[in-house]
């Protein structure tokens, strides 16, 4: 059989455990999620990555979920020096900002975790009407909401690791030190 893996998906393929396992915990901080797309190795086509991470997060345990949600930082608030949160928390604008945050902290009170959404292609006005929306929803639906939420940034995390070009080489790449 001939893989279909493109240069991103066969590079994650051929590394080395530590190095999958550490390309993973990047997309999501579940280490049962990255366990099992890890032991899932090699996957022919992005689809097939896809697929296995839906099953791997339907599988999340409450505690799993809460291990891959300490890994986000809150609404309004990207981590600094993080291009991946920044990029998908750019279209909250100053004006969401300190409303985000500050609904933020009451939602973290009522759930006991940060409010989670795939924040890619949301406004900040769209993240914080689903912020309204969803902080007086009872701890079990939100926990199933996040999970979804999870899902959809795990797969555009995904897509851009099995998509990514080749890493430039340095020019002591190789060469002993």
């Amino acid at each position: 059989m001939t893989s279909t893996a493109s240069p991103g998906l066969s590079r994650f393929n051929e590394a080395t455990p530590e190095a999958a396992s550490a390309q993973l915990h990047e997309v999501c901080a579940s280490t049962a999620w990255d366990a099992a797309l890890a032991a899932g190795r090699p996957y022919d086509r992005l689809e097939d990555l896809l697929v296995a991470s839906d099953t791997a997060m339907a599988a999340l345990t409450a505690g799993d979920l809460a291990e891959a949600m300490a890994g986000h930082p809150p609404i309004g608030r990207p981590t600094p020096g993080d291009a991946t949160s920044a990029r998908e928390q750019s279209g909250v604008g100053a004006a969401e900002r300190e409303e985000l945050l500050a609904l933020n902290l009451a939602y973290q009170d009522a759930h006991g975790h940060v409010f989670l959404i795939c924040a890619t292609g949301r406004t900040g006005a769209q993240m914080l009407a689903a912020l309204k929306e969803r902080i007086g929803n009872d701890t079990d639906t939100e926990r199933e909401i996040v999970r979804a939420e999870l899902g959809k940034i795990n797969r555009i995390r995904l897509t851009r690791l099995a998509e990514a070009a080749a890493p430039a080489a340095s020019a002591s790449e190789g060469e002993p030190a």
